[in-house]
């Protein structure tokens, strides 16, 4: 089941899906990102945890636009232990080619890479093999 979440002008921001083969979310992020868009699809990814655990995140910031760093503080003091308590294990990042959003993620992986096991790559199938690889379950 695809979720999208949407801007105030109907464009989407987050598409987020769960792969049930795989046992993984697999969320797609799409241009600029503010704070409120930010919390919005985190806790979307808790909920969707809480509602049915799995230990592993596919995060696409291929096509995602711009900064983030502000967001980084509540990612890492809110969002992280609540994501934890939910069950997630392992993050796989797809970078963006933005230069900001690169730097945004590398900030945020400096801020929680020793609570999860994060690790950025620069496409999808490369992280797909890496959470692949991850053991089965929680």
């Amino acid at each position: 089941m695809l979720t999208s979440l949407r801007r105030g002008d109907g464009s989407v921001y987050l598409t987020v899906e769960r792969n049930q083969r795989d046992n993984w979310i697999h969320a797609r992020w799409y241009g600029h990102q503010t704070i409120g868009t930010i919390m919005d699809g985190g806790l979307t990814y808790v909920e969707m945890l809480r509602a049915d655990p799995c230990p592993k995140l596919l995060n696409d910031h291929r096509n995602l636009i711009g900064a983030f760093t502000e967001a980084n503080t509540w990612i890492q003091q809110v969002w992280t232990p609540l994501i934890i308590n939910a069950g997630l294990r392992y993050f796989a990042q797809v970078v963006s080619p933005d230069i900001f959003s690169q730097l945004s993620i590398e900030n945020l992986q400096q801020r929680i890479g020793d609570t999860l096991q994060m690790h950025l790559f620069e496409d999808v199938e490369t992280a797909q093999a890496w959470l692949r690889a991850q053991e089965r379950g929680v």
